[in-house]
């Protein structure tokens, strides 16, 4: 069995890769997806494409749709979407991609620090599994497609 795994979330933090490095470790035959994490480009996506705006509202507004096209894309192709929680900003596109997976019924594995377990107690309910670090989503991901526990 193989996996496509949409990884969602913080940027700011080498998460992903524990995540992409310890799939291949272990052998895991797991397809990974993600944002685009380069935040001038993220931001500016939208101008960069389309044209410049006078305010940051529509260029804000013009990026954050281009965005969509690929994260819904991506989302909606995941057999897993995994969302990262991360400790420096309020990642409300975060919360909207765990959102839209749940709606489409996608198994969703939220990732975050237990000092954020109140705030994100909707977004955990929706998940499958809450975990605290990267290196027991990788463990989630073996236990799916071996049925080994880790150890």
């Amino acid at each position: 069995m193989s996996l496509s795994v949409y990884l969602s979330g913080e940027i700011h933090t080498d998460w992903r890769d524990v995540i992409e490095k310890g799939a291949r470790a272990a052998g895991l035959d797991v397809d990974f997806s993600a944002p685009v994490t380069d935040h001038d480009a993220s931001d500016d996506c939208g101008v960069a494409i389309l044209g410049a705006e006078e305010t940051g509202f529509w260029k804000d507004h013009k990026g954050a749709k281009l965005n969509a096209i690929r994260t819904r894309t991506l989302i909606e192709q995941a057999d897993v979407v995994v969302v990262r929680f991360g400790e420096k900003y309020k990642q409300w596109n975060a919360a909207f991609d765990a959102g839209y997976a749940a709606a489409l019924g996608t198994p969703l594995v939220v990732l975050h620090a237990p000092e954020h377990t109140h705030a994100l107690k909707e977004v955990d309910g929706a998940a499958l599994a809450v975990a605290e670090t990267p290196e027991q989503v990788v463990d989630i991901l073996c236990y799916v497609l071996t049925g080994k526990l880790p150890g």
